[in-house]
């Protein structure tokens, strides 16, 4: 880049620098400004020691300053003429010193340099002390720099075309004009001829500059189609990639969009200047002429370099999504979606008048059983600014669907390969045609691959697969990744496990609650960063056991029931039982923590201290509460009322301080209702329950996503409301709840006997102690039979 054009990119902090050094007389910055590319050119430093080379560069200066007068006669420059007049006479002093000018200016170069060292190291300090998203803004200032530097040679160039224009112009005003004149004189004919060989001779000259500076723009244009195609474009692909899957990444295209204009409109000026090379050969050529020879290269550069930039400026700006879908690139079919497309350059002659068409991939994969399907409803749209909040040029389609073709048999070459419905990708493609100038190019977008499904009961699983292609896949149009799927890094997986959460809650994992995760899936590790989970251990293993059931039955329990509590950071969640019985058994009685049921999909459950009569920390835990019980009451509700009844004493709450010691009112007020005990609205349902209390260490339970025994919650009744046994019954007929012990269909070992007590926790006045049940030591199954028949038993460990 040019000295001066580094100068003028620099922060304002460096302007005051620059124009503190031109308040000087001895170079005024108009001059150097306007004739900067010409100072640049010129070895000054010879000429301070060369007298001829110095009377040279004098006259060609006051020449320079002559062509920009008459340049501003034209634009009728009132002031710019002034100045330049003004600046030239202030020149004349040097007419007896031309070495003087020429030290004058290496002086002011040399200034210059220092600036720029300055600038230069100053930047490097800041980038020894910036971060990724500061390097991020660096990289994208460098390409602002870049983006005016395009713009200052296109300027450039015009000029000089301008002058080139005007060179020939005074060639063929004094050649015509010789031609009309009688000359006789034979040595006046010679001086002519010799007048016009050097004028033909700078014209030439000029030429050659001329072309010189169109493949230096063409170079830099490169350059920059390179970096906005080959590094900007895929950054945002994969950015938003990402978004699709909950990440939080800036997928926004105005930045994009400013760019690819940018270097669009520049390159669109090119072709006007070819147009006038054209133009100016055409009035005016002889032998060699470099426009003829190196012309029809350069603007085939220049045509293939557009097309490359408007090929790549078409894309999908916001990915295929139904209304009410589990998320984007699950569509189902016969049900609309929408789909907004975008062109990257923005022209505003073109509004409405680009028609864009929508189609699936013809390009399907020899895949046994793949399906194909048809594109119904507005299948064309024209690209409009109308639709864009930013102003930008879109096709935004709202009311698509899709049908499934009537199979057509297997067809030749179709290979064993064999993917379930929720395995296969699509492809959904948009077709469109850019005229503008004399310049047409037919354009294509994809969209990401998308799963379509006919029964919405596919929804999970077909998210699932889009979560996993997004995470793991770096060509968005390969829709036969799932024929050889890759295992994802723990780092990625957890990361993504954490977006759900994000995405859904505006709150996402914390490390400790990753690393649970990372500890279910591959058991005790030194480092978790090497391990890798395969895809048939996310969503495929053990039929519906898989880890990605468990992990997203908790996130829809969360979303629907948790929310507020889950984003205030009151709910510990995932937390192991060990990790759990560490905790409290330090902590004073009353703590309490709240964590996610790891055998029962979509549960949350509590557990607290109690001391027992040693003076030991007892830690109990309630059985799972479900959606069957939050749909009806709310779970700070639920941790508000609690309460528990032992022997002849008065109900209490034992829930007192959320885990480390924050009171419970305080950490859950702000939701409660606003009347309390009888007055509750929600009393008459808690008082109605059954709700079972297991010490912590009785039941080794063992969840779905286990690698490991881990201690579970408890016997967990898989059919009573609010996760709880059963429900106070009127009628006199028996009630019978079998339970079984959970056994992890993932391991291969089974669980042993186990001990459990429980509490039947309720307030009816009719009950008495009569009334408790005590489960066997040995007893594998659990009959709850009519109260009335059973005899007087104490309640288990609770009371003792």
């Amino acid at each position: 880049m040019a000295q001066w054009d580094r100068l003028r990119q620099l922060s304002p902090a460096y302007w005051q620098r620059l124009h503190e050094l031109y308040d000087r007389d001895g170079l005024p910055m108009d001059v150097r400004h306007y004739l900067s590319v010409w100072i640049e050119k010129q070895e000054w430093q010879r000429a301070a020691r060369d007298y001829g080379l110095a009377m040279v560069l004098y006259q060609v200066l006051l020449e320079n300053l002559d062509i920009q007068h008459s340049r501003f006669v034209q634009e009728e420059s009132f002031l710019q003429q002034h100045n330049i007049r003004r600046h030239k006479q202030t020149f004349q002093r040097y007419q007896d010193e031309p070495c003087a000018l020429a030290s004058t200016i290496v002086w002011f170069l040399e200034k210059e340099k220092e600036i720029l060292v300055s600038a230069d190291l100053d930047e490097q300090v800041q980038l020894l002390h910036v971060e990724q998203e500061a390097m991020e803004t660096t990289c994208h200032q460098d390409l602002e720099r870049k983006m005016a530097g395009l713009r200052n040679d296109v300027q450039c160039l015009e000029h000089a075309i301008v002058c080139l224009e005007e060179q020939q112009d005074e060639f063929d005003f004094k050649y015509q004009t010789h031609k009309m004149e009688a000359v006789a004189d034979e040595a006046q004919k010679k001086e002519r001829i010799k007048m016009f060989q050097l004028l033909i001779n700078r014209l030439n000259e000029c030429r050659k500059s001329t072309l010189g500076d169109l493949t230096k723009l063409l170079d830099r244009a490169e350059h920059l189609i390179n970096l906005l195609v080959g590094k900007e474009l895929v950054d945002w692909q994969r950015r938003q990639q990402k978004s699709c899957i909950g990440a939080p990444d800036n997928v926004c295209l105005d930045q994009l969009e400013k760019w690819f204009t940018c270097v669009a409109v520049c390159l669109f000026q090119v072709q006007e200047f070819f147009n006038k090379l054209e133009e100016l050969v055409g009035k005016m050529s002889y032998e060699n002429d470099p426009v003829k020879a190196q012309k029809p290269a350069l603007q085939k550069r220049a045509d293939a370099l557009l097309k490359d930039l408007l090929k790549s400026s078409f894309v999908v700006e916001t990915q295929p999504s139904m209304p009410q879908g589990k998320g984007p690139l699950v569509l189902r079919t016969n049900v609309q979606f929408s789909v907004k497309t975008r062109l990257l350059v923005k022209f505003p002659e073109l509004n409405h008048s680009m028609k864009v068409n929508v189609s699936m991939s013809r390009e399907a994969p020899q895949i046994k059983g793949y399906r194909r399907f048809n594109v119904l409803g507005t299948a064309s749209k024209d690209l409009n600014m109308a639709e864009s909040h930013s102003g930008g040029m879109v096709a935004d389609f709202r009311h698509l669907s899709l049908r499934e073709q009537k199979s057509g048999g297997s067809g030749k070459g179709i290979s064993d390969i064999s993917l379930s419905v929720t395995e296969e990708l699509h492809i959904i493609c948009f077709n469109t045609v850019f005229e503008l100038k004399g310049f047409s190019v037919e354009l294509q977008a994809s969209s990401l691959p998308v799963v379509i499904i006919s029964n919405s009961s596919q929804q999970q699983s077909a998210w699932a697969s889009i979560l996993w292609f997004n995470m793991l896949s770096l060509d968005p149009k390969d829709v036969m990744f799932f024929a050889n799927v890759p295992a994802a890094p723990w780092p990625q997986f957890g990361e993504m496990l954490s977006w759900q959460f994000l995405s859904a809650t505006k709150r996402g994992l914390d490390d400790d609650q990753r690393n649970m995760i990372a500890h279910k899936l591959f058991g005790k590790q030194q480092n978790y960063d090497i391990c890798k989970v395969t895809w048939s251990k996310f969503t495929k293993e053990n039929g519906q056991d898989t880890f990605w059931l468990w992990f997203d039955g908790i996130l829809v329990m969360v979303k629907s029931y948790l929310e507020n509590i889950w984003r205030e950071g009151l709910i510990m969640g995932f937390v192991s039982k060990g990790k759990e019985k560490f905790l409290l058994r330090k902590k004073k009685r009353g703590t309490f923590l709240l964590r996610f049921s790891e055998s029962v999909v979509g549960g949350i459950t509590f557990s607290w201290v109690e001391i027992d009569s040693n003076g030991e920390p007892d830690i109990k835990t309630v059985q799972p509460f479900t959606k069957v019980d939050l749909c009806q009451i709310p779970f700070h509700e639920i941790i508000r009322n609690f309460q528990i009844l032992e022997a002849e004493n008065i109900p209490e709450n034992p829930l007192l301080f959320l885990y480390p010691d924050i009171p419970k009112d305080e950490a859950f007020g702000k939701w409660y209702t606003e009347k309390s005990g009888d007055d509750n609205p929600y009393m008459k349902y808690i008082k109605t329950k059954l709700v079972f209390v297991s010490k912590e260490n009785t039941l080794e339970a063992r969840s779905p996503m286990s690698c490991d025994m881990t201690q579970g919650e408890g016997l967990e009744p898989m059919n009573g409301p609010c996760g709880e046994a059963a429900e106070q019954e009127d009628e006199s007929h028996l009630l019978q709840s079998q339970l079984d012990p959970f056994q992890d269909p993932m391991l291969s070992s089974s669980l042993g006997p186990y001990e459990e007590d429980f509490l039947l926790n309720f307030e009816n006045p009719s009950i008495t102690n009569s009334d408790f049940i005590q489960l066997d030591s040995g007893t594998n199954d659990f009959v709850l039979s009519g109260f009335n028949l059973l005899s007087a038993k104490a309640c288990g460990s609770i009371f003792q």
